[in-house]
């Protein structure tokens, strides 16, 4: 039954002066739309017992026999989107809220809360659940708080913003899982809202605020953040030390305790504000596998044994980070395009997720109907998604950009049939990318397997409308999105840099076809080798090489990403060329060659094929333009080709040998 105790002035008694201000259980409801049943719930627009409202449900209950429900398949998640009112706006003492949450498996949940009495106008935080993962951020900064849950078990998550000195904390089952300064400080509304793959319910639903008065001299632990959550990675975790008092700080102890290590740093020499923070970083220290405790502590505050409040000196978070599968990458595909309104948020979620884990995470961003539109690759994913944006994990089921963390972390943990390693050698001149993939298998597989190599480039501008970004999220209406808020809608062009773009796939989506033999045993190697011809518009030094295992249901088995320079350092291997079968291509010299080079009027193109093919002739000038192309059919033995080069101007051409689609390339020069 709902209970709600407003304390205001002579009109709180004594009785009641610790009371909570507000409880539901949702007893006292009947099935169906909660909205018009309540006082205080309510929806995003105002409008209750529709599509928006949280649904009261019997199906699950934390206590009782009632609970409300929330669940969505749509891409940009909704449409149900259920507020409760906090009354007044508050920002200042120690807000606590509460609630029970149950997570149906392989599912996930969201909240936010508002800070404005005007909802959509300003968000005080986001709780991501998914994977068992819980993950909280502040619209600025990601990952303050990360903890674990049990997926199809009712569990209580509890939130307790001290917004007088803007310190929150964050509790499951009442064990800590963090704490942090939080960007916003005030505190109005909880919106609920479920994401596409969202399936959850809410119980026992809670908040309460107490005065807090600042002691005098007051040292607290105000961050804990490991800079990581996947076992063997190194990470350079900060505690941050606040002035939660109001005499300042000159110099402070701080030590970090894990994983049977204590590390102490002493900071002296300075002149800490009351409310100011300090934080200190801690480098080089790698993740262990299991759920081991993180203590942060400061002492020896102003050269004293003891502060006034010794509860904030100290704080302790368990960790248990994911332990990877060997050699395992997994592959982020995001549907995207600039026309979209609601892309910037797979373009802040993409960047999030290659900041967090790139060692363990290849993320594409294939383009539609925009300028950085790949044909092929375009067509291949919208088949595949039902709206934008959209993401494949693995090529698994469709998410949205912010709900990969499920699938991502279920793949990391999926020990992959092999380990996929680039190699490559580059040609500056004339722009030529050979690339080997290389799989080094774990497990006997079969020529159901298959390989493909994509390029992705970063930092990709352009100029016209078709570079300019639609933003959504302009003006902050629709909440804190990684800076996109402050941003025009459109975003103009010369505002927009584009990551992870997708340049090209060999040789198609699904792979190449003969990639191995009919049986492949554990132990062995098998190579491909992929020819790409980069435009002078391409930047080499932000491209990556991704070679992917596709596995016999379409899915990505695994990868590899390395930039051009990392896959010249492995060294290029010479395998099957993708798209022939037994013509030997990876010696270009014996199949064709270019006679007199440098040319003036004329050169002769001589080819040496050892059976029959099918044989296409292209020149091309340094920025990838084609200037002349012809099919000649059918082809074997020797052959020579006349070119009738008077018409070019002097400078550096590319001659591009096609043989069963093939490219084989060389530099022709005119003089």
């Amino acid at each position: 039954m709902k209970k709600i105790y407003y304390l205001l002035g002579c009109v709180a008694l004594s009785s009641v002066a610790n009371a909570q201000l507000f409880t539901d259980d949702f007893e006292s409801y009947n099935t169906g739309a909660l909205g018009p049943q309540s006082t205080s719930w309510t929806t995003w627009s105002g409008t209750e017992g529709g599509a928006e409202d949280g649904i009261v449900s019997t199906a699950q209950a934390s206590s009782g026999t009632k609970s409300i429900y929330f669940n969505s398949t749509a891409a940009g998640g909704g449409p149900q989107d259920c507020v409760l009112d906090f009354g007044p706006v508050y920002n200042s003492g120690v807000f606590t809220y509460q609630s029970d949450f149950f997570v149906n498996a392989t599912k996930s949940a969201y909240f936010n809360f508002q800070a404005s009495q005007t909802i959509g106008q300003t968000w005080a935080l986001n709780v991501n659940m998914s994977g068992n993962s819980i993950s909280i951020d502040d619209g600025i900064t990601p990952d303050l708080a990360i903890g674990s849950y049990t997926s199809g078990t009712w569990f209580t998550l509890k939130i307790e913003a001290n917004l007088t000195l803007g310190l929150w904390k964050a509790y499951v089952d009442g064990t800590l899982i963090g704490v942090w300064e939080n960007g916003i400080n005030s505190l109005a509304s909880i919106d609920l809202f479920p994401l596409q793959g969202s399936q959850f319910y809410v119980d026992d639903v809670s908040f309460d605020q107490t005065p807090y008065t600042i002691s005098a001299t007051n040292a607290a632990i105000s961050g804990l953040n490991m800079d990581g959550n996947i076992a063997t990675q190194v990470v350079n975790p900060v505690i941050t030390v606040m002035n939660a008092g109001t005499t300042a700080l000159n110099s402070f102890d701080v030590t970090l305790n894990y994983n049977g290590s204590n590390i102490t740093q002493n900071i002296t020499g300075i002149n800490l504000a009351s409310l100011a923070s300090y934080p200190v970083t801690f480098n080089g220290v790698v993740l262990a596998a299991g759920n081991l405790p993180v203590t942060a502590t400061v002492s020896n505050v102003n050269g004293a044994s003891s502060d006034d409040i010794a509860a904030d000196n100290s704080a302790t978070i368990n960790i248990n980070p994911v332990v990877p599968a060997l050699g395992k990458m997994v592959v982020g595909e995001e549907g995207t395009g600039t026309w979209c309104q609601w892309c910037p948020r797979g373009a802040v979620y993409m960047d999030l997720f290659e900041q967090e884990y790139d060692q363990f995470w290849a993320g594409i961003a294939v383009h539609n109907a925009d300028p950085m539109t790949v044909t092929d690759y375009d067509a291949a994913i919208g088949g595949l998604i039902g709206g934008y944006p959209s993401a494949l994990v693995d090529r698994g089921s469709e998410v949205d950009p912010s709900g990969m963390g499920n699938q991502f972390f279920q793949r990391l943990q999926s020990a992959p049939r092999a380990l996929i390693q680039n190699g490559a050698t580059w040609d500056p001149a004339t722009r030529m990318l050979y690339v080997s993939v290389t799989a080094n298998f774990q497990n006997a597989a079969d020529n159901n397997y298959k390989l493909a190599c994509v390029l992705t480039e970063d930092d990709v501008t352009g100029t016209g409308a078709g570079w300019s970004q639609s933003n959504a999220y302009a003006g902050g209406g629709n909440g804190v999105m990684g800076g996109f808020e402050s941003l025009p809608n459109p975003v103009p062009a010369a505002q927009m840099v584009y990551n992870h773009v997708a340049r090209a796939i060999l040789p198609s989506f699904n792979g190449f076809a003969n990639s191995f033999p009919a049986f492949v045993s554990s132990g062995e190697s098998h190579t491909v080798n992929f020819l790409f011809i980069l435009p002078a518009g391409w930047d080499e030094n932000n491209i990556h090489i991704i070679g992917m295992l596709i596995d016999p249901n379409g899915g990505i088995d695994n990868a590899g990403k390395a930039t051009i320079p990392e896959a010249v350092d492995n060294g290029y291997v010479y395998g099957t060329v993708a798209n022939v079968a037994e013509m030997d291509l990876s010696q270009p010299d014996a199949i064709f060659a270019i006679a007199p080079n440098p040319a003036t009027n004329s050169t002769v193109l001589s080819i040496n094929l050892s059976q029959e093919a099918e044989i296409g002739l292209s020149i091309l000038d340094m920025s990838g333009k084609v200037l002349a192309e012809r099919n000649y059919g059918n082809l074997n033995g020797s052959s020579t080709i006349s070119l009738n080069t008077s018409t070019l101007n002097p400078g550096v051409y590319l001659v591009n040998l096609t043989v069963n689609g093939e490219s084989l390339v060389k530099r022709l020069v005119i003089e």
